[in-house]
């Protein structure tokens, strides 16, 4: 936990005791983000047993899946990088919180980017959204994917933004950051589900 010193607080001796609503808040909203990618994987694996069971190919689409592990660590060390941040912020380290999210934020960027450069090359050999069912369930779970890492991104921005126009490191502002941490966990453990979902178990 932060020191007095090091972090401007306004909560009263008894605050301490009681559980953060911010992020009781964000937890409870991430778990009704975790009931809507249960709903694309369990579309992912319909379709699949469906498309099997018709004796289409499974998948039909040639997936690069050297390329989509370097991305994948890539977003995991993301994880690593992010949470350093959150110790940062705990000990009111302004400096060092700053950078790993900026680090952070850097390798969500490149994962957004080699996930639209795999899209491309898809669309390429004809794999397109409409091109069949696998295709259609592909672009949709990890698209949708990339948008909550594109909303994480924009979150990092958000709170970087708020220590530079801020004057001094509140309480508030650890607790914004350990909120930001939460929903980069959430995206990083779904990607690792998908990933192990779409491009190992074929």
């Amino acid at each position: 936990m932060a020191t007095a010193s090091a972090i401007t607080t306004t909560t009263t001796p008894h605050a301490s005791r009681r559980p953060n609503l911010v992020s009781v808040g964000t937890i409870v909203w991430l778990s009704s983000e975790l009931m809507f990618f249960a709903a694309l994987f369990a579309m992912y694996f319909t379709i699949r047993s469906v498309s099997i069971g018709d004796g289409k190919a499974w998948p039909d689409a040639h997936l690069n899946v050297p390329f989509s592990t370097v991305n994948t660590i890539i977003l995991v060390l993301s994880s690593v990088t992010c949470q350093l941040g959150v110790w940062a912020a705990e000990k009111g380290q302004v400096g060092k919180l700053r950078f790993w999210y900026f680090v952070s934020f850097l390798m969500g960027a490149v994962f957004v980017g080699g996930q639209i450069y795999e899209y491309m090359q898809l669309a390429h050999e004809g794999a397109t959204l409409s091109a069949s069912p696998y295709t259609s369930v592909f672009y949709l779970t990890t698209g949708f994917h990339g948008l909550h890492v594109t909303g994480g991104l924009i979150a990092f921005l958000f709170m970087l933004g708020r220590t530079y126009a801020a004057k001094r490191f509140t309480h508030e502002q650890a607790t914004s950051a350990i909120v930001v941490s939460y929903y980069w966990h959430f995206v990083d453990v779904v990607w690792i589900g998908l990933f192990a979902t779409i491009y190992i178990i074929q």
